[in-house]
């Protein structure tokens, strides 16, 4: 391992940190940023390609018992490069999408941005802790971009809150670690006592799960879409939600070692992705649809990370992210476009935009599962070995992917279903995305038909051998074929006769509602018996303290004015009488001191002589 590529895997976490931090400072960038936006991303992805070939491994000293360590190791190895293509695609959107306050926007990204890189490469509980601190403040930041609607800002509240709750499974996961003495490098943590190491696996799955929006967090999805789409596209693709689920492929090991926590972990990704499934499939806004189909899709990662299926999970991962920052840009131009998200009033835009419409169609179908595009063959690589450890899982997986198509022909019949035409003026607007804008979509559409090469031989054996750690049979012909049939008679069902809209999961099941009454209302309930106290009790106490303190002062105050004072002037006034009558005697006269002398040796005398 060189020295130069530990520089190179310092400097990845680095540039864009320090740059997204510079341009949030300054008062010029408004102007450069979305050239140092951009150059700062490509040199991102040019040292991904470098750090994933040398694979190095840095340390420094942190806090005591543990050090701040970066590792690009065989999952690193594929999920950094992938996060930084995705980057510098939806930033590249983002320049044409983004016009006001752009030195903030595009520095909060960078930031982000730097957050998931050093997520991905954390070797250390501490460093996870600070990557997972700066990832959910900045997605609050980017969720309330547009401060100034209230709205916007009380649903960056709800994520960031809703995150946080989660977040604080990390901490007690540090605290366990620290207890069990396994140390706190991620890989030693299933070394920990029993005890210890149940307690480390709980709360790790706690925080995933939240990250990854996963039930019973999966609400704050809903309430992310108020950001701008470029945001939705990095967030709900590569960055923090996918990162929640990253962790539990990372942590497998600790999940095994346990055997409780991976199966919880398998089926919490199993109920998220049917249960989301439905919430997607009631949705008839395009943003809130893809909202929840984030959520059920990384449910299969949940899923892969339990079931030990490490290399499918991966594969997952990545295609996931290429296919949803593909569909969540192409809702962002519509938005911009046409000023709508409602699926409804998108009719026939695929047949006025060829370009935004075919990509969103491949994108679509992939999501869809159909074959040979990426996600059909990832799903089926998890639900394989779901199959092997239990057939409630492989059959949840099964309507799990028997939804996503159905969710994602929704969108393809919304887009291309005939409508009346759309005036001219749009597009003027359309013209406006040059290539900066066009780029990205068809690339990251690309990307999302042909990555599932890496679940497909003869890559598949070979990312089976390094990630997963027992040896894990590809996914049978008969399954595949399959699983491609279900996804096109879905497809053709819903072309035929429309699709079903669960009403009972369009408000997401009732989430907010439930966390409200769980969570809000009791909290709320107790700040304010809390500040009854506080006002009841803690200030009149407070209150009393300083009336008495006040009576008690003026009271000193009346003693040092007449007594204390008094007795000070009477004991000057008679230390001044005799010092006046002591100086009477001092005239200078020496018959008067000689006078004086005789006076005193006479006295002298007579007192000895009536002593004796």
């Amino acid at each position: 391992m060189s020295a130069l590529s530990q520089l190179v895997l310092w400097l990845l976490i680095l540039i864009p940190a320090v740059l997204g931090a510079t341009l949030l400072l300054s008062r010029w960038g408004d102007r450069f940023a979305a050239v140092i936006s951009l150059t700062a991303s490509a040199i991102v992805v040019a040292m991904s390609v470098v750090v994933a070939f040398a694979r190095p491994t840095v340390s420094v000293a942190f806090v005591a018992g543990a050090r701040f360590a970066l590792t690009v190791d065989t999952l690193s190895v594929l999920v950094v490069p992938a996060v930084a293509v995705v980057t510098l695609l939806v930033l590249m959107f983002a320049t044409v999408d983004i016009a006001a306050a752009a030195a903030r926007f595009h520095g909060w990204m960078l930031v982000f941005a730097s957050a998931a890189v050093l997520t991905a490469t954390a070797a250390t509980v501490p460093t996870l802790l600070l990557a997972w601190e700066v990832m959910g403040a900045a997605s609050y930041a980017l969720i309330g971009f547009w401060w100034r609607d209230d709205f916007r800002m009380s649903a960056g509240l709800t994520a960031f809150v809703t995150t946080r709750t989660g977040d604080l499974g990390l901490y007690l996961a540090a605290g366990a670690a620290l207890a069990g003495g396994a140390g706190l490098a991620l890989s030693e943590l299933p070394q920990a006592t029993t005890l210890w190491r149940n307690v480390i696996a709980g709360g790790v799955l706690i925080a995933a799960l939240g990250k990854a929006a996963q039930l019973p967090f999966s609400f704050w999805l809903s309430a992310a879409m108020a950001g701008p789409s470029p945001v939705s596209a990095l967030l709900h693709s590569a960055a923090m939600v996918a990162m929640g689920a990253y962790l539990l492929l990372r942590v497998e090991p600790l999940l095994a070692a346990t055997g409780w926590a991976a199966n919880a972990a398998a089926w919490f990704g199993a109920v998220t992705a049917v249960l989301l499934g439905a919430v997607a499939l009631a949705q008839r806004d395009l943003k809130q649809l893809l909202a929840a189909s984030t959520a059920a899709q990384l449910g299969f990662v949940v899923m892969a990370a339990g079931v030990g299926a490490v290399g499918g999970g991966a594969a997952q991962l990545i295609a996931h992210a290429f296919t949803k920052a593909g569909l969540f840009l192409t809702a962002g131009a519509w938005l911009s476009l046409l000023g709508t998200k409602q699926l409804e009033q998108l009719r026939g835009v695929a047949r006025r935009w060829r370009l935004v419409g075919w990509t969103t169609t491949v994108s679509a179908a992939t999501l869809a599962g159909i074959a040979p595009l990426s996600l059909w063959a990832t799903k089926d690589a998890i639900l394989t070995v779901a199959l092997d450890h239990s057939v409630g899982l492989y059959a949840a997986g099964l309507v799990a992917a028997a939804l996503s198509a159905a969710y994602a022909a929704k969108i393809v019949v919304a887009i291309w279903r005939t409508s009346s035409p759309i005036g001219d003026e749009t597009e003027t607007i359309h013209n406006a995305y040059n290539v900066f804008g066009r780029l990205p979509l068809v690339l990251l559409a690309a990307g999302a038909a042909v990555l599932g090469v890496l679940v497909m031989p003869p890559v598949a054996s070979s990312l089976t051998r390094v990630l997963d750690t027992g040896p894990i049979a590809p996914p049978a012909v008969i399954e595949l074929t399959g699983s491609a049939l279900l996804a096109l008679v879905m497809v053709a069902a819903v072309l035929r006769w429309g699709v079903p809209e669960p009403r009972w999961a369009a408000q997401w099941l009732g989430l907010e509602r439930a966390a409200h009454a769980v969570v809000v209302r009791p909290t709320m309930r107790l700040a304010g018996a809390l500040a009854r106290f506080d006002d009841r009790i803690l200030d009149r106490a407070v209150d009393w303290v300083a009336t008495e303190s006040l009576r008690a002062g003026r009271w000193a105050a009346g003693v040092d004015d007449h007594v204390v004072d008094a007795a000070v002037r009477v004991v000057a006034m008679r230390t001044r009488q005799f010092a006046e009558l002591a100086r009477r005697p001092q005239t200078g006269q020496l018959h008067q001191y000689y006078l004086a002398a005789v006076v005193v040796v006479a006295l002298s005398v007579l007192l000895l002589v009536a002593v004796k």
